[in-house]
C-alpha cells in the first residue's frame, strides 16, 4: 500500500515512478466493464461493490489456497486459478443479481445499483473481517504473499530487455490482461455484428427487438460480463498493486472513479488505457505533494480526476456530437408492450 506522506523531495524508485501504472489497472477494468453495460443501455452504479466483491472473492480463494498447501508445493496454475476463478464467479453473481432485478423485474436502476454498492462493501467487510479472525492477526488485515507473488511477477524476458523491459514490461500479467481485454472490447463494440446488436439494443431497445435481436440476451451477457471484467481490477487491486494484503475498506474510491472514467472517455474501451494512467496519475498525486501541506489541502488534490470528468461532460454537451453521447436508452427500463 502506498503511505500517505512522502517527504519533500522524494526520490522516485523504479516501483514508485510506476506507481501510475499500477494504481490505473483497476480503473482501466472498471471503467471497461462499465462501458460493456451502459452500452447495452444499463446504467450500473454498482460497479464499486462489484469490484470490492471481486477482490474479497479472490483472496478467499487464495486464502484457502495457502491453508491447503504448503508455500514450498504450490502450483502457479492453482495458486492464480482459483483466486482467478473466484473472482470471476463473485462479480458475475453480482452482475447477475443486478441483472434480474432491472432487466427482468425492471427495478429502478440507479437505486439497484446504489444498493449493489452497499451491499457488495458489506459483503466484502463481513467476509475479510472473518478471515482475519481465522488467521489471528493483532492488525486488522491478512497478507497472501505467496500467491500475490505470482500475480506481481513480472514477465520472463522483461529483465534482457534493458530500459524497455523496465518500463513497458515489468507488471504482472493481470496489468496486460487489462489491455487486452479493452482492445477486444474496443473492437467487438465498433467491428463485429454482436457490438451492432450490442449499441443497437443500447439506443432503442424496442427498434432492436422489432428487428429480431434479443433485447434480455444482449443485456444480461453485456452486464454480466461487463461485471467480471470489473471484478478483475479488484482481484489486481488486492493480488497485485496491495501485494496480496486485505484490509477492510482499503479499496477507496476507485470504483466510483471508474464510472467517472466511463464519461472521460466518452463510452469507448480502447481510450480508458491511456485515460487511465491519466486518472492514476491524478489520484496518486497528493502522495507527492509537500507533506507540510494541510489535509485539505490533499483532499483537494484527489478532487482532480472528478473535476476533469466534469468539464468532459460539459464540453461533450455543447459540442453535441451524437457519437460523444451516451446511450439513447442509458438508466431506463425496456418495457415491451410499449412498441
Amino acid at each position: 500500500m502506498p503511505k500517505q506522506t512522502m517527504p519533500l523531495t522524494p526520490t522516485l524508485t523504479h516501483s514508485e515512478s510506476s506507481a501510475e501504472m499500477f494504481s490505473s489497472v483497476s480503473l482501466m477494468n472498471g471503467s471497461t466493464g462499465e462501458s460493456l453495460t451502459e452500452k447495452s443501455g444499463n446504467l450500473n452504479l454498482g460497479i464499486p461493490g462489484v469490484m470490492y466483491v471481486g477482490g474479497i472473492c479472490g483472496v478467499i480463494g487464495a486464502f484457502f489456497y495457502e491453508q491447503a498447501v504448503p508455500v514450498e508445493q504450490m502450483n502457479a496454475f492453482l495458486a492464480i486459478g482459483i483466486p482467478l476463478l473466484s473472482s470471476l464467479l463473485g462479480s458475475l453473481l453480482m452482475g447477475l443479481i443486478y441483472s434480474v432485478l432491472t432487466i427482468t423485474l425492471r427495478a429502478n436502476q440507479n437505486v439497484t445499483g446504489l444498493a449493489l454498492t452497499t451491499f457488495g462493501v458489506g459483503v466484502g467487510n463481513f467476509f475479510g473481517g472473518s478471515l482475519i479472525k481465522l488467521t489471528g492477526s493483532e492488525v486488522p488485515s491478512i497478507a497472501l504473499s505467496a500467491t500475490s507473488g505470482y500475480f506481481s511477477r513480472a514477465l520472463p524476458f522483461a529483465d534482457k530487455a534493458g530500459w524497455f523491459g523496465k518500463v513497458f514490461l515489468s507488471y504482472g500479467f493481470l496489468a496486460y490482461l487489462a489491455i487486452i481485454i479493452a482492445l477486444i472490447a474496443s473492437y467487438v463494440l465498433k467491428r463485429t455484428r454482436v457490438g451492432l446488436h450490442l449499441r443497437a439494443v443500447g439506443e432503442s431497445p424496442a427498434t432492436a427487438d422489432a428487428a429480431g435481436i434479443s433485447v434480455t440476451k444482449y443485456k444480461y451477457l453485456a452486464t454480466c460480463i461487463g461485471s467480471m471484467v470489473a471484478g478483475l481490477g479488484g482481484l489486481y487491486y488486492v493480488m497485485d498493486y496491495a501485494c496480496g494484503v486485505w484490509s477492510n475498506n482499503a479499496f477507496g474510491d476507485r470504483g466510483w472513479l471508474a464510472i467517472a472514467l466511463v464519461i472521460f472517455t466518452i463510452w469507448r474501451p480502447n481510450v480508458s488505457i491511456l485515460a487511465s494512467i491519466l486518472f492514476g496519475g491524478f489520484y496518486i498525486l497528493y502522495l507527492y505533494i509537500p507533506s507540510g501541506l494541510n489535509l485539505a489541502v490533499k483532499e483537494l488534490y484527489k478532487m482532480i480526476p472528478y473535476v476533469i470528468t466534469l468539464v468532459v461532460l460539459i464540453i461533450v454537451s455543447m459540442r453535441k456530437k451524437r457519437e460523444d453521447q451516451p446511450p439513447a436508452s442509458l438508466g431506463l427500463a425496456y418495457f415491451r408492450e410499449e412498441r
